[in-house]
């Protein structure tokens, strides 16, 4: 139990939840421009679609969910549980980084791909912590 009161908590959330939008607004703008080729290495061999069209997708699919995050408010807890899922549908790609030993974003050793597939599971928790997901689950499952 937090010992913040509870407008500091949402105050919290609320930054939270926009800084998340706004992490994955630019990352999805990446996915488009700059970072393009270098988001090629996430996308796992074994996925039967052009690495490129899921690259440019998914970096649309991020800026969806960025702008949803930031202007979305009356309908975040749904948004976070959207992007919780959305973070966990893209870790195989990550995982696929580190099991072919690819080279991108710095990412060069198989010791920081592990490290960089550790903060996978906190970007969901950041998704359902900050959009108040987490408690309206947890709410959810005391009333059945």
């Amino acid at each position: 139990m937090s010992t913040l009161p509870s407008n500091h908590r949402s105050v919290a959330r609320t930054a939270g939840r926009l800084l998340l939008g706004a992490f994955l607004l630019l990352a999805g703008i990446s996915h488009l421009t700059v970072s393009r080729v270098a988001f090629h290495a996430q996308v796992p061999r074994w996925v039967p679609i052009d690495a490129d069209f899921v690259v440019l997708a998914s970096g649309i699919v991020e800026i969806t969910l960025g702008l949803a995050l930031l202007l979305l408010a009356r309908r975040q807890v749904i948004v976070g549980v959207i992007v919780a899922v959305f973070f966990l549908l893209v870790f195989p790609g990550n995982i696929s980084q580190l099991v072919t030993h690819t080279d991108s974003f710095g990412l060069n050793t198989d010791l920081a791909r592990g490290i960089r597939l550790l903060f996978q599971p906190l970007l969901v928790v950041w998704a359902l912590w900050s959009t108040g997901a987490w408690r309206a689950i947890r709410n959810r499952a005391r009333q059945a």
